[in-house]
């Protein structure tokens, strides 16, 4: 591979192809860089040429890549930007956050709290074009394209590199009028009408830290969802108790909605903002680290009083 990089690939040309693919086709990339259109076409066949493949569909009226256009933009666009805003910090001297910036977060804490975060970065950076996408699958950096991910209870992974910028703990909350069961042990456990993950096993018993030690509960379904957002929902409407995150139920609890009946025993829930080891940290990048973490000062999220 390092043979085909160092004989094959032209780094103008490639982030010509880059700029094209970014744009959507050759007319809008010569328009946005003031390069010939010419250029662009003649420098584009030229990396296709050399590397053997082809990247680009002819004669359509829209630009289509082909799978190994498509492959090769992912891979190379967020390098080139990063080794075009080195450049550009060696120049001035500093490290000016610019360019685009792409996060993936899980879909219950993106609606909670990143529209917040992206608003507060995108009026603090507004040469950087942030683009925070909500999903729950688990993506990779390098191949789907992210700058940074953010996971929840993250497994080891050598690829990846980042820090914790949040804890936080699941509670116990029900409908306000909802009688609370009395709290008992294990092998006695209150049953209690819940409103479940899809997901859940048969058989779950919620444990709740107490003073005592650990009481528990046990989960009679009245309904499954396939969101956590849907089951807080639920709740709110009557159908019964959940284990739901802090973070989601915070205003709701705050504003006396909801009643919060214990947390769940155990350690906290960690969140990581991630991003692949073999990429540079940027600017764009410690930009926004630095406004993540500024938004939780107190790493732990507690239930303000």
């Amino acid at each position: 591979m390092s043979q085909i990089w160092n004989e094959k690939m032209d780094l103008e040309a490639l982030s010509y192809f880059n700029l094209v693919a970014s744009h959507g086709g050759f007319g809008r990339a010569s328009r946005a860089s003031n390069r010939p259109k010419a250029t662009l076409s003649r420098r584009v066949t030229e990396l296709e040429q050399s590397l053997g493949v082809r990247l680009i569909e002819r004669g359509s009226h829209t630009l289509r890549l082909t799978e190994e256009g498509r492959q090769l933009h992912e891979r190379t666009d967020g390098l080139l930007s990063q080794i075009a805003e080195a450049g550009e910090a060696v120049v001035l001297g500093a490290a000016t956050p610019r360019g685009r910036l792409r996060v993936s977060a899980p879909v219950v804490l993106a609606h909670v709290v990143f529209g917040r975060i992206g608003a507060r970065f995108a009026l603090a950076y507004p040469e950087v074009q942030l683009e925070i996408v909500a999903e729950d699958r688990i993506v990779d950096p390098v191949e789907d394209g992210y700058d940074l991910i953010i996971r929840i209870d993250p497994s080891a992974d050598e690829r990846l590199v980042g820090r914790r910028f949040l804890q936080d703990h699941r509670v116990v909350v029900a409908p306000v009028l909802m009688p609370r069961p009395s709290l008992g042990s294990d092998s006695g456990s209150s049953e209690v009408n819940a409103v479940l993950l899809s997901t859940t096993t048969a058989g779950t018993v919620w444990r709740i830290a107490s003073e005592s030690g650990e009481a528990y509960l046990k989960p009679h379904p009245v309904l499954r969802l396939s969101s956590l957002l849907m089951v807080r929902d639920a709740v709110l409407a009557g159908a019964g108790a959940a284990l739901l995150p802090k973070l989601l139920v915070e205003d709701d609890i705050t504003a006396g909605r909801l009643a919060c009946w214990g947390t769940q025993a155990g350690p906290p829930v960690e969140i990581w903002a991630l991003q692949s080891s073999r990429r540079l940290v940027g600017a764009k990048v410690r930009a926004f680290m630095d406004i993540l973490e500024s938004s939780f000062p107190e790493k732990v999220f507690v239930i303000p009083a």
